[in-house]
């Protein structure tokens, strides 16, 4: 709680402890991208009350910024900017004390083909929050004891951005990405310790339900005689992320009854959706499953979202081969028809956006070759040129 104290003609806010205050200071500090940073006042616990309003992005403005960046995948950017936007929100219920009720936080886990925006998704959401933000890897981490890393490392790129921004990590967000190869291999239990998927989902429990961590500022093991940083989870949003091949078949036996012969159905991926139950399937422990209560299921982008990814979004590839053609004082445009084949390619190799650099590269890699010299550096790609290049 706190009262309106009023000190030389400037109202104040006077925390009645210390640690209300340091909350408002650092919900305060997110203001720093926006030159809003508060000043506070030389005393115990007390923060201009004029600095009290915070600028925070709308679910709507959180989506019409991914919307630059991401093509499709609608349901995903809504659900990840509510998730952002009640973070926001809890922070001020928090730091302001007027409520009695408690929020909790609400983690994510986003389930997706390979290609299909997952971890871009994490990374264009982080431009647009002031918050500190990181990004881990799962397949990386092992149980502790064992050669790898342990899962308190996850948050050392979180405590890096958080001393960057001057603010504390604690009301942070960070996203985990391969969290399916974590998984259980077989739903039958082994004989042997499986150090790197049920080992590590057991370490993250305490992590992402809320507990005091002790953090390696500089990584775990190549610096031993470090002091760790003790940071509280409790308010950190957990973002989970993963292709979890194999789902398909789970969901097909679930719906299907598993049943045998050239009649069975071939299940789509609007038709059925992922339940805790088939993660527990898949190889996640319910004790982990039941700590990220939002599922959210993308979808693979069709042969038109393909098309719009080579040319709308800020950073889009053909965008990017243009610039390094005008690096050099050339020219490069492609016809509708090339970029309706380049995306065709890309449907068949199976993996998505990623296919599309891999296709582009192929095609222009002569042309690159040669436009440091060459007389006319003006390209023009269309679709015979992609015959050829196949």
């Amino acid at each position: 709680m706190y009262d309106i104290v009023e000190s030389e003609g400037q109202y104040y806010l006077h925390f009645t402890s210390e640690e209300e205050a340091r909350l408002a200071r650092d919900v305060l500090g997110i203001q720093k991208k926006s030159g809003k940073r508060a000043k506070y006042e030389q005393g115990r616990g007390t923060v201009p009350i004029k600095e009290q309003k915070l600028d925070i992005p709308t679910p709507e403005e959180i989506v019409a910024h991914l919307n630059q960046y991401v093509i499709g995948q609608d349901h995903a950017k809504k659900t990840l900017a509510v998730a952002a936007y009640n973070h926001f929100k809890r922070m001020l219920c928090k730091t302001q004390g007027n409520s009695e009720v408690e929020i909790e936080k609400s983690n994510v886990m986003l389930l997706g083909p390979t290609g299909c925006g997952k971890t871009y998704l994490a990374r264009s959401l982080a431009k647009c929050l002031g918050v500190p933000f990181a990004m881990a890897d799962a397949t990386t981490l092992t149980e502790a004891g064992y050669v790898g890393d342990d899962v308190e490392t996850i948050l050392a790129n979180l405590l890096a951005d958080a001393q960057a921004k001057k603010v504390s990590p604690e009301w942070g967000i960070v996203y985990v990405d391969e969290i399916d190869k974590i998984g259980l291999k077989a739903e039958n239990v082994s004989l042997t310790r499986d150090v790197s998927g049920e080992g590590v989902q057991q370490g993250l429990l305490k992590m992402i339900e809320g507990s005091i961590c002790r953090v390696p500022p500089q990584g775990g093991r190549k610096h031993p005689e470090q002091q760790c940083v003790e940071i509280d989870t409790t308010h950190i949003l957990f973002i989970f992320g993963g292709a979890f091949n194999g789902m398909q078949t789970i969901l097909k036996q679930r719906a299907f009854g598993g049943s045998l012969g050239f009649t069975t159905q071939e299940i789509k991926s609007d038709d059925v959706e992922v339940t805790p139950q088939d993660l527990i399937k898949f190889g996640m422990i319910p004790e982990f499953v039941g700590r990220v209560p939002v599922l959210v299921e993308l979808k693979d982008l069709s042969e038109d979202d393909l098309v719009r990814v080579l040319t709308e979004p800020k950073n889009a590839l053909v965008r990017q081969y243009k610039e390094l053609f005008a690096i050099e004082g050339g020219s490069l445009e492609f016809t509708p028809e090339a970029l309706r084949s380049i995306a065709k390619r890309a449907m068949k190799s199976g993996t998505g956006v990623r296919s599309l650099r891999r296709i582009m590269e192929r095609l222009l890699l002569d042309h690159m070759y040669s436009l440091p010299t060459a007389t006319n550096k003006s390209v023009i790609i269309g679709e015979d040129s992609i015959n050829k290049a196949a």
